[in-house]
């Protein structure tokens, strides 16, 4: 079984978790959404708001695994011109006020383009603690974990209900921080109940790692948060973010409704456990 020393923010905060019996709020956010100087004041509202660890999705033109909002936020943020060598001095920006744990989300093309080791120097030293590679398969990740590896960060890889038990045992292998845990098959977005293929994977995947398990598409509603948190490690939410940021972006105050929202969502995780 795969297990990891919390070195990186997102080990400790995992460990803190566990030592405060209490799960991860993990929210998503396009970065560059809608443009690059809203990204830094959205991270803050989310931590404002409980969440504990930030995904930074770098936007890409053909974004497979993800519904129509992300889809939306990712157009939106590369017509604003957000590259990811923008988004780490975003994360510069976002240092200067915060020690939150943040994950860079993307698809394989702009880190190849980018380049693993040059990614990894650049990012490590910006204060990134982690990367997930969304369509990196996992039989091929072996010298990209390396290599993102070598330079302190940690490597989150997805698992599916569709896995079979050789993927799952290789998610577990090649993951350090967390695993990030799909919940249903098809793309990111919100959706009215929670898959029932969540809770089967949350136990096969169990018997490959002793890393933290955190779960995600589809939730967007504090009950999902509260069923979720009774078996999980974590709980992310992307979509519903998202799509809190794009409802607000004509009124200008994206940020306070964003710290509402997670507030409102991470409610189910302060309330006394018996």
């Amino acid at each position: 079984m795969s297990t990891t020393i919390a070195t990186t923010r997102i080990g400790q905060l995992f460990e803190r978790c566990a030592t405060e019996k209490r799960k991860a709020f993990i929210a998503y956010l396009t970065a560059g959404d809608p443009n690059p100087e809203a990204t830094v004041p959205l991270v803050h509202a989310l931590e404002r708001g409980g969440a504990d660890l930030i995904e930074l999705g770098v936007p890409f033109s053909d974004p497979i695994a993800d519904g129509p909002v992300i889809q939306r936020a990712s157009e939106r943020s590369l017509r604003a011109g957000t590259t990811l060598e923008r988004i780490l001095e975003l994360v510069r920006e976002i240092r200067r006020e915060s020690q939150i744990p943040l994950l860079l989300f993307s698809y394989l093309n702009p880190v190849l383009h980018y380049g693993f080791d040059r990614l990894g120097r650049e990012a490590a030293a910006a204060g990134v603690d982690g990367v997930l590679l969304t369509d990196l398969s996992v039989e091929e990740a072996e010298a990209p974990v390396q290599e993102l590896r070598g330079h302190g960060l940690d490597t989150v890889f997805l698992a599916a209900p569709t896995s079979s038990e050789r993927r799952l045992e290789l998610v577990g292998k090649h993951s350090s921080g967390f695993v990030y845990l799909v919940s249903r098959t098809g793309v990111t977005g919100e959706q009215s109940s929670l898959s029932e293929q969540a809770i089967p994977l949350i136990r096969r995947m169990r018997r490959h790692t002793a890393l933290p398990l955190a779960v995600g598409f589809g939730i967007s509603r504090p009950e999902h948060v509260s069923e979720v948190a009774r078996f999980a490690d974590g709980i992310v939410v992307g979509s519903a973010i998202v799509k809190t940021i794009e409802a607000n972006l004509k009124a200008g105050d994206a940020p306070s409704a964003v710290e509402a929202f997670t507030r409102k969502l991470t409610s189910p995780l302060r309330e006394p456990r018996l």
